[in-house]
């Protein structure tokens, strides 16, 4: 392997015209804790991170906030605030081998210098897991001192064993205030910022940049830089930025969102329950934000669809359709005709009565599949195809629902192991409240078959007819000798104990 080449005069000035070319907001990058804006959650005084850097004591540690908030910006404080030397990397384009490298320089630094490394991967969350496992032994051993920064969450892109050695510190998204304060910095600035255009900044123009900006100060100085340059100076040499320039400057709102990390999970997530607490206009807020931050329609199709079978089920049985209907509106329209049958599915959902009896009747159906005995179908409800099926039994006493008087029939059909089993409970809610009075006359029905069944005792009086009202009048029982009790009463849909 080739020594490593040492600066030659071509670099200096290669740094020396990216300094003055850079864009504004890496040339107003804060050099010092000072300088630094905003996070005062974690570097403020007395704060853990502050004081490790005062003291020169650093560990591995991975800044996770939102794009614009600091993290790059904070690494370099750290590193030249100590006697460390920085190393910066970026995930996108750094590989196995330049992680080597830098490792191998690492060790030699150490040996000869007994100076510590900072190694600073930008975007870490785009490492694979060879990658950051190559990064794990030398973090482990103290070789180097690892900085990551993501705006995804860690839980999700970091290797828990990278995780487990190093300091989780979330930066947030910076206040209008931090905002409003670099911005004035810039314009004052005349070494690293547009001092020297003599920038004039219109109130309104201000308020609407740190508006957009949305906690972004890339965005924001960015933006203000784009509108000053492409501004003539006028009487006195000064520049004065309008909203409409920066409008130009902007073109739209710095968007928070990324479909494939956390936020999406998140807005799902608002949006569930916004429809589930009936909130129509929370409930179109995450909707919108889902959408303007370029999610596919089709995903929040099929979620509003989820959200009608287990939110709203039976309670409103049009609730289903309505969503289906939704997602073929997306399919034929495209955007953003589409988005507006989303809506009209999402303010549907809010007002419909809610019920989860037919998610908690499915959950409760498959923890007995996977739990109990799979208990072979009872033979009155088994196909006859054949006369040898017949004559084992299969389909003996099996009543035909549309031969009986009522149109249904109360037999059973579930296996022997299971008798009893009460799996849907449909609530007052909507529809619902109907359908639970049409299931009343099963478990009527059932009352009637186990009394009837139930063997007479020596010395008891004769049962009573069992159209007697007396029976079914809701009357205290007897006492029953406890050698002789009945099982104890299991419930029912309607409320109701039986036994």
């Amino acid at each position: 392997m080739p020594p490593k080449r040492g600066p030659t005069i071509f670099d200096a000035q290669r740094d020396q015209t990216l300094r003055g070319q850079a864009p504004l907001a890496a040339r107003m990058r804060p050099r010092t804790l000072d300088e630094f804006v905003g996070q005062e959650h974690l570097v403020g005084e007395g704060r853990l991170l502050r004081r490790a850097i005062a003291n020169d004591q650093l560990f591995s540690m991975i800044l996770w906030g939102p794009p614009g908030s600091g993290k790059t910006t904070l690494a370099r404080i750290i590193a030249e605030s100590t006697n460390a030397h920085f190393e910066p990397l970026s995930a996108v384009s750094a590989g196995v081998n330049d992680l080597r490298r830098v490792i191998q320089e690492a060790r030699d630094r150490l040996g000869m210098f007994q100076q510590r490394t900072v190694l600073f991967i930008d975007e870490i969350h785009r490492f694979n897991k060879a990658q950051q496992d190559a990064v794990l032994p030398h973090v482990e051993d103290g070789t180097i001192i690892l900085i990551g920064a993501t705006t995804e969450n860690p839980s999700f892109e970091v290797n828990s064993a990278l995780l487990s050695r190093a300091r989780v510190f979330t930066l947030e998204a910076l206040s209008d205030a931090d905002l409003a304060r670099l911005i004035d910095r810039a314009i004052a600035d005349r070494e690293r910022g547009l001092g020297e255009l003599n920038v004039m900044l219109a109130a309104d123009a201000r308020g609407y940049l740190v508006n957009m900006a949305n906690g972004d100060a890339r965005t924001a100085l960015n933006a203000l830089e784009a509108a000053a340059r492409s501004k003539a100076p006028a009487l006195g040499e000064k520049r004065l930025i309008t909203l409409d320039d920066i409008r130009d400057a902007l073109q739209s709102r710095a968007t928070r969102y990324d479909k494939s990390g956390e936020l999406h999970f998140n807005a799902i997530s608002a949006l569930h329950k916004s429809v589930r607490d009936g909130d129509p206009d929370g409930a179109l807020y995450w909707l919108g934000r889902m959408l303007d931050g370029g999610e596919d329609p089709l995903y929040i199709a099929r979620r509003i669809v989820r959200m009608a079978v287990e939110d709203i089920g039976m309670a409103d049985p049009a609730a289903l359709p309505q969503t289906i209907a939704a997602q073929q509106a997306v399919h034929f329209l495209g955007q953003p005709e589409g988005e507006l049958a989303l809506a009209q599915a999402v303010i549907y959902l809010c007002q419909a009565p809610k019920s989860n009896a037919v998610y908690r009747a499915f959950g409760a159906v498959m923890r007995d599949v996977a739990e109990t005995r799979n208990e072979p179908v009872p033979l009155h409800l088994r196909n006859t195809p054949t006369d040898l099926m017949k004559r084992l039994g299969y389909g003996k006493g099996y009543e035909y629902a549309h031969d009986l008087p009522a149109g249904r029939s109360d037999q059973a059909h579930l296996p022997p192991n299971l008798e009893g089993r009460i799996y849907y409970e449909p609530t007052d809610h909507g529809f619902e409240s109907l359908v639970r009075e049409r299931l009343a006359w099963r478990e009527e029905r059932q009352q009637r078959r186990e009394r009837e069944a139930a063997p007479a005792r020596p010395g008891d009086a004769a049962a009573p007819p069992i159209h007697d009202p007396q029976a079914l009048s809701g009357e205290e029982p007897q006492e029953w000798p406890a050698e002789s009790a009945p099982p104890p009463p299991r419930p029912t849909r309607t409320g109701r104990r039986k036994g």
